[in-house]
């Protein structure tokens, strides 16, 4: 399983969690990483992104101030950091990695945020 997400959970509003994923099986050097997630009833859409040297970062609107994404050549990792998690932060998480050639999903990690 090239990508490995962890760190998800439930969260009281207000709160953090910091995500991890883990990649193997590929040069993770050379890919930009996103995280995406999707809530139930809705598509899939971008949270963040880093360049696979980590200088260029966006993020959607609904997490720009609040999210951070960075990115660990040298442990072939990439976190997304949630601070003052929303309500509708609540979705499943999933990592992925781009190069030109390929494409790779991992698992997913729940996010829940409530009271």
């Amino acid at each position: 399983v090239p990508l490995v997400e962890s760190g998800g959970g439930l969260v009281q509003p207000g709160g953090s969690l910091r995500l991890s994923c883990a990649a193997s099986g590929f040069t993770f050097s050379s890919y930009a990483m996103s995280w995406y997630r999707q809530a139930p009833g809705k598509e899939r859409e971008l949270v963040a992104s880093i360049s696979s040297a980590g200088g260029r970062i966006n993020y959607a609107d609904s997490v720009k101030g609040r999210f951070t994404i960075s990115k660990d050549n040298a442990k072939n990792t990439v976190y997304l950091q949630m601070n003052t998690l929303k309500p509708e932060d609540t979705a499943v998480y999933y990592c992925n990695a781009l190069s030109p050639l390929y494409d790779y999903w991992g698992q997913g990690t729940q996010v829940t945020v409530s009271s």
